[in-house]
């Protein structure tokens, strides 16, 4: 078996209380459910056994760099990991932090050597082991195991059989719920905003967690918070906060820049002294894969999408614009601008992407002289391709009102000067009849 035992970070001692701190580790089991479901919690840590997990994931190597460094860009930080073929022997050589590998050699000279300290069921009768010369597990190993049995609790032979795989150790698997909501009660009133956010990051760890968990992203969430009692007559008793996110993510990083934007334009009616946290929409999350290039020094820490978003929570949804294809064959209605993240993209239609466009468009179209029936521009025109008809809008209005609808023959003409051009003859009316130039080929 190929057990691992995470360690997490230990808060600073004027940290919060003990409940914060089993809500991490609960967060780092959720956390583990994506790497394998036999995962429970053991004392301070996180145990997993990986095994039917290591060629999913490339290897015992590739699957303890992931783990570390996943833990960390999850909010996760960890202290210590340790691998070995028993989840409590993996806990003791995590706590130990000399050796990591108990796989590659036998286990049982490994855990000799470690402190008492390693062993919580050891520790517990550590002044009277010193008293008695033993300093390492090895040496209170070797006490005759009748006498032991007789002069300890039981449950420090019992840690040692477990911890060298002489009887096996039973482990309630952890659950990932289907449901998530968290809540928070703050160490003190706080009047600001933007200060919520160092308490938010935890709630954000935990949904993040949960959300490995169940392979999924999410994609609108909410932050609730409960003002003080000692707030006026006309606030109310809860505000709240709501967002969505431009696309399904469960990046602990981008989530808490996105929330440091929004909490940045709130002002609090009154101050705060409990927040919650709730999932609205979850959805499905494909990962995609991973370059096999190495990042560069100087590669975008953050993603474009990512970037954009943040702007246009910052500066206004309509500060940041995106060009979107519509399923139109008027050229001058197959993209719009719209506001980020704006509508999902269609589907192109193929026979439209099958023409050649030009790289640029005249708003309006240039009427062209003709001759002979033949369009003029800086002298005569030589046909390359075409005609390509279309004819479409007549069901919908204009902008102004007008109509809109269209009967073009467009062509690709040749200039000696001007290079290739893209004109239309239109043949909606009489009046209207000509040649246009409505596009170059740069």
């Amino acid at each position: 078996m190929h057990w691992l035992a995470l360690l997490l970070t230990s808060p600073p001692p004027t940290d919060e209380d003990g409940e914060r701190t089993a809500a991490r580790q609960q967060a780092l089991a959720w956390w583990a459910l994506q790497f394998s479901p036999r995962v429970a919690r053991l004392e301070e840590s996180v145990v997993l056994e990986v095994q039917a997990s290591l060629k999913l994931f490339g290897g015992a190597a590739a699957l303890h760099r992931r783990i570390w460094r996943g833990a960390r860009e999850a909010g996760l930080a960890l202290s210590g990991i340790a691998w070995a073929p028993t989840s409590l022997g993996a806990l003791a050589l995590a706590r130990g932090g000399v050796v990591r590998d108990g796989l590659s050699q036998p286990l049982a000279p490994l855990l000799d050597a470690l402190p008492l300290h390693t062993l919580s069921a050891v520790q517990a009768h550590a002044p009277m082991l010193q008293r008695l010369g033993c300093r390492t597990l090895g040496e209170v190993r070797r006490l005759p195991r009748g006498a032991s049995a007789k002069r300890f609790d039981p449950a420090l032979l019992l840690a040692l059989d477990r911890a060298h795989g002489h009887i096996a150790q039973a482990h309630q698997w952890e659950v990932a719920p289907e449901t998530f909501a968290a809540r928070l009660e703050l160490p003190h009133r706080i009047e600001h905003a933007p200060v919520l956010l160092h308490h938010a990051q935890h709630l954000l760890t935990r949904l993040c967690a949960w959300l490995a968990a169940r392979h999924a992203g999410i994609r609108a969430l909410t932050l609730h918070w409960q003002h003080d009692a000692m707030r006026a007559r006309d606030v109310d008793a809860r505000g709240s906060l709501s967002w969505r996110t431009a696309e399904t993510t469960r990046d602990f990083g981008h989530l808490s820049r996105l929330l440091a934007e929004h909490l940045a334009r709130i002002e609090l009616a009154a101050p705060v002294d409990e927040i919650s946290l709730a999932a609205d929409e979850v959805m499905p999350l494909t990962e995609g894969s991973l370059s096999l290039l190495p990042a560069s020094p100087d590669q975008a820490k953050e993603p474009l999408p990512q970037l954009l978003e943040r702007i246009a929570v910052r500066l206004g949804p309509e500060s940041v614009r995106v060009g979107r294809l519509h399923e139109d064959h008027r050229p001058e209605h197959m993209q719009r601008w719209d506001s980020w993240p704006g509508p999902p993209r269609p589907r192109v239609p193929a026979r439209v992407a099958a023409y050649p466009q030009p790289n640029w468009l005249l708003d309006p179209p240039l009427r062209l002289e003709q001759r002979r029936e033949q369009p003029l521009f800086c002298g005569p025109l030589q046909r390359v391709a075409g005609p390509q008809r279309i004819e479409e809008g007549w069901w919908q209005p204009g902008e102004d009102g007008s109509n809109s609808h269209v009967q073009r023959d467009y062509f690709v003409y040749r200039s000696e000067q001007a290079g290739l051009l893209w004109v239309y003859q239109q043949r909606l009316s009489k009046d209207e009849h000509g040649w246009f130039l409505h596009g170059v080929y740069a």
